[in-house]
């Protein structure tokens, strides 16, 4: 059982039936970089080379322009003449305090201003962690800030496994609650004076009013989770290709949408005001909505068409129209509520044919696969991020700080995309260069890994899973993977700094702290560097408090 649960045998048996074997026979996924099996991968027979490049849409996007001049995505400068001036902060500025223009000008150019303040490639602080971490995000009012790593430290979760994978704080910041690979979420007290144990919501407990034979697995892990806009549910997407709404005082879970065929990877519910509307993500490429107030047959309100491999997060701007997403196709999408397709239409399309089953954890994505799904309904496409290794994620950014004019995403590549609504990039956030050699070397974790272009020798590399932009201030955390081997995480946080590298004042850009934020010297000692050629047996699993996480494997 050991040897078929093997990643290297993985990728040679087909998996979109083998993970049911393996998941039926309770073996766990064993590649030493990635994340366990979504559900959705290996070799469809019916691949064929693609198009490539040239089907790629059109960049800049005309509807994204169009996007960008309906004032619903942020201003848009206001000519004052015939010559065209890039006008920067210090003008505008100055043009405030002066009190020229109409008020209706100033207005716009303080909508410009804070536009312009995309955040630089230069952390302030890093923070670093003995373990990857997956996840982080500010609250709505920016006063929070959580990050979820792979150690199950701070927080407890008896029963969690391999990582905590999603994690969502209630509107009033008073709760945390976070996943694992388990059907159990936990619901803890964010005040650090509370001492009691978080509270276990099982989600396989089902309410009696369920209809036609909705029952849950004995078993599912729990890939992403969202509280709702008045903190009383909690919507999550499985991997028993599924949907639950689990009502918090009730304790169980009050609806199950058996919508997919594979992995729900990402959930969210529509806007902050109603509970009604939710999103659903999968590993089988397709978006769907639901609409709680219609669902006596348990049909979707609707489906969006157009991602060719599976997805790996969905985001709502919270509108009640436009929702993002990621995929593995390598690329994130924006979507109108008004232009999805009825379920009537979207069941005389079959999704499987038109996509190659990518497996993004052990492979590189071939630009020349591409295929254009002929069914696309999405409005604008973005690219140039990498979703790879694990389920990357892509936001809107806030209405306060950027007047949402943009959307992000982080990316294996180590960086952040910020974009404009044509698709064109509007700024990057290099993490990797911020980042790199920031922390010796453990001579005692890491010999020898293998990425999926082959031997790296336990380099220094950045994966940036999620990234949130504060509500606020001109601010962005990106939560990645990090080091040496991609072997430990980091919280890196970037602010707008008009270019300049350095600090006058202390403390200086590039501070270094752990976990808790403490200074330590250690991650400033410079990195050791020594052969590991030879040595071709590595790495023993340092988490001693979870004897379910993979162990790491060499020749």
């Amino acid at each position: 059982m050991r040897l078929l649960g093997h990643a290297g045998l993985n990728r040679l048996l087909a998996r979109g039936h083998s993970s049911r074997i393996r998941q039926f026979a309770g073996i766990e996924d064993e590649d030493e970089d990635s994340e366990p099996d979504t559900g959705y991968g290996g070799v469809n027979p019916r691949s064929r080379r693609g198009r490539g490049r040239k089907a790629f849409q059109k960049v800049p996007s005309d509807e994204g322009r169009a996007l960008m001049e309906s004032g619903n995505f942020g201003s848009n400068p206001r000519r004052e003449d015939t010559i065209t001036r890039k006008k920067k902060l210090q003008y505008r500025i100055m043009r405030r305090e002066l009190g020229l223009g109409s008020t209706g000008r100033q207005s716009n150019s303080n909508h410009q201003m804070s536009q312009g303040l995309i955040p630089s490639s230069k952390a302030d602080t890093i923070i670093n962690y003995n373990a990857r971490c997956y996840s982080g995000q500010f609250s709505n009012d920016g006063n929070f800030f959580f990050s979820c790593a792979q150690d199950f430290r701070t927080v407890v979760y008896p029963y969690g496994q391999w990582t905590i994978t999603d994690a969502s704080l209630s509107p009033d910041n008073q709760f945390l609650a976070y996943s694992s690979i388990r059907s159990v979420v936990c619901l803890a007290a964010t005040d650090p004076n509370q001492e009691s144990e978080p509270t276990l919501l099982d989600f396989a407990n089902l309410s009696t009013r369920q209809r036609g034979g909705w029952r849950a697995h004995g078993f599912f892990g729990i890939w992403s989770i969202r509280f709702s806009g008045d903190g009383r549910e909690i919507v999550a997407g499985t991997g028993d290709s599924s949907v639950y709404v689990y009502d918090i005082e009730r304790q169980q879970s009050i609806l199950r949408i058996p919508g997919h065929s594979e992995d729900v990877n990402a959930v969210c519910f529509g806007d902050s005001q109603s509970p009604h509307i939710l999103y659903s993500g999968s590993d089988d490429t397709t978006l769907k909505v639901w609409d709680r107030r219609s669902m006596g047959d348990g049909r979707e309100a609707g489906v969006f068409l157009g991602h060719t491999e599976g997805l790996t997060y969905v985001d709502s701007k919270g509108d009640g129209r436009y929702v993002l997403s990621n995929a593995k196709d390598q690329t994130a999408k924006l979507w109108d509520l008004r232009k999805m397709l009825s379920k009537e239409k979207a069941d005389q399309i079959d999704p499987g044919a038109y996509t190659t089953n990518f497996e993004y954890r052990t492979n590189a994505y071939d630009d020349n696969d591409y295929r254009p799904h002929p069914h696309d309904c999405s409005l604008v496409t973005f690219r140039g991020h990498k979703v790879l290794k694990t389920l990357i994620r892509c936001h809107f950014s806030p209405p306060g700080s950027t007047d949402s004019r943009y959307v992000y995403s982080g990316s294996y590549d180590g960086s952040v995309y910020v974009w404009n609504l044509d698709a064109t990039l509007a700024g990057k956030v290099d993490v990797l260069a911020a980042t790199r050699n920031s922390r010796p070397r453990d001579p005692g974790l890491l010999a020898e890994t293998y990425d999926f272009i082959g031997r790296n020798g336990g380099a220094w590399q950045t994966c940036v899973r999620d990234a949130s932009w504060h509500p606020d201030a001109p601010v962005i955390a990106a939560t990645s993977w990090n080091g040496w081997g991609t072997s430990n995480g980091t919280c890196t946080v970037h602010s707008w700094n008009d270019g300049v590298d350095e600090d006058e004042a202390e403390p200086k850009m590039g501070k270094r702290v752990n976990a808790q934020l403490e200074h330590d010297d250690r991650f400033y000692a410079a990195p050791t560097y020594r052969s590991t050629r030879a040595q071709r047996t590595v790495i023993i699993n340092d988490n001693d408090d979870d004897d379910d996480d993979p162990d790491w494997f060499g020749e």
